[in-house]
């Protein structure tokens, strides 16, 4: 049969992420790669109890079809929630995801036609570049450093470049870097917003899990003009497989995104949204995210070590406070993918995520996205160690060539 695909689909690329999820099954391989939340944490019998307790005590409700915008009560939850992290909101500000990710694609549906052009720091979430590339858009990028994008650089681009549609960014904790955004750059963010009349969308999936430094606020609290768009999630502050996720904007915003939701899954799961609701009314939510960050502080900790003991000086790594991952730069001309490929499966029995496929115009091949939250003390030195040692070897090996 010769299936006429629709010209968008030339835009669909497979994930570098979800092909790297192979070796996951193989118990020789230490898998590094993948942004999984560690399911040891995932409070099972509290969920069990929720979840049968939605069933037997108001299953005629928690089983029927609900609101394309979500539970009522849950979006209240959730408000109240957001009010506490200093975001002025009510329950009509906010929708009701299928995970995070389905709030990427529907701002991509409702703000994104072809050719627009879209602001991105430079690297930016895999996921976020998948969600939008169907809808054609143009990318601009804007360099990133410790204190996250480069607002001085944003503001040149914002003057050679004039209208933009919006920014996308992940201020906390970024995947794939794990930088986080200084409250200075987040006010002049906002302040460049208004100048130039573009959208801010603030995916913040990790932002509860900061076990290090001070707190800095949501953009969206400083949002002046109702231009923020703020992406959560409970999958990595309960479990992924719950698949919710929320979006807090202007009720003008979340009036047409859930039109588009409505179109695209008629709702998010009526069970899953009852049970979670009962959840935060029956445990602290805030005691569970405790012990993630007590866990993913103490296993950021064991791998800096471990990188810091094995690794070659010529290797810089970031400092995350919170989040899940740390991203490497090795020297200029080391090409991340293909050295994974030759030596760290073959040798270390190591993987990661190659750099370059964060980048959305100029692939930068010398980095790498390492991931410290499902494995264990043990394998993450283990880990750690032979893939530094690889690292050595190779580098020697490339010193040696270019002095001969």
């Amino acid at each position: 049969m010769n299936t006429r695909f629709a010209s968008r689909m030339a835009q669909v690329k497979p994930s570098a992420i979800r092909e790297l999820l192979q070796y996951g099954a193989d118990p020789s391989i230490i898998a590094f790669g993948g942004g999984y939340p560690d399911a040891s944490l995932f409070p099972i019998e509290q969920l069990n109890h929720v979840f049968e307790a939605s069933i037997l005590q108001n299953g005629s409700e928690s089983l029927q079809y609900g609101l394309s915008t979500g539970l009522p009560r849950l979006r209240a939850q959730i408000a109240d929630r957001m009010r506490g992290d200093n975001v002025e909101c009510s329950a009509n500000n906010v929708l009701i995801l299928q995970g995070g990710q389905q709030g990427l694609d529907l701002v991509g549906k409702l703000l994104i036609d072809k050719g627009d052009t879209i602001l991105t720091e430079d690297p930016t979430f895999l996921g976020a570049l998948i969600a939008f590339a169907p809808f054609e858009p143009k990318y601009i990028t804007v360099p990133m450093d410790e204190e996250g994008i480069q607002i001085d650089a944003l503001e040149r681009t914002l003057e050679a470049h004039g209208r933009i549609k919006f920014l996308y960014t992940v201020p906390d904790f970024q995947n794939p870097t794990g930088v986080t955004m200084t409250l200075a750059r987040r006010k002049r963010l906002i302040e460049l917003a208004n100048k130039y009349d573009f959208i801010i969308l603030e995916d913040s999936p990790y932002r509860e899990t900061r076990y290090e430094g001070e707190h800095v606020p949501p953009i969206k609290s400083l949002d002046t003009e109702g231009r923020v768009l703020f992406l959560g999630s409970f999958s990595k502050i309960l479990a992924p497989g719950l698949r919710l996720g929320w979006m807090v904007a202007s009720e003008e915003l979340i009036e047409q995104l859930g039109l588009l939701k409505l179109a695209a899954d008629t709702q998010t799961s009526t069970l899953n949204m009852s049970a979670v609701s009962l959840y935060l009314d029956t445990y602290s939510i805030d005691q569970h995210i405790e012990k993630i960050k007590t866990l993913y502080h103490h296993k950021r900790d064991v791998m800096l070590n471990a990188i810091k003991a094995s690794f070659p000086e010529e290797v810089i790594f970031t400092i995350p406070g919170g989040g899940m991952f740390t991203w490497l730069t090795l020297p200029e001309g080391v090409d991340s993918q293909r050295f994974m490929l030759d030596h760290a499966l073959p040798e270390a029995k190591v993987t990661y995520v190659p750099g370059a496929t964060f980048f959305p115009l100029a692939p930068r091949h010398n980095h790498a996205r390492i991931s410290f939250a499902t494995q264990s003390d043990d394998n993450i030195r283990k880990g750690m160690s032979a893939l530094g040692s690889c690292l050595k070897r190779s580098l020697q090996k490339t010193t040696v060539t270019s002095v001969i």
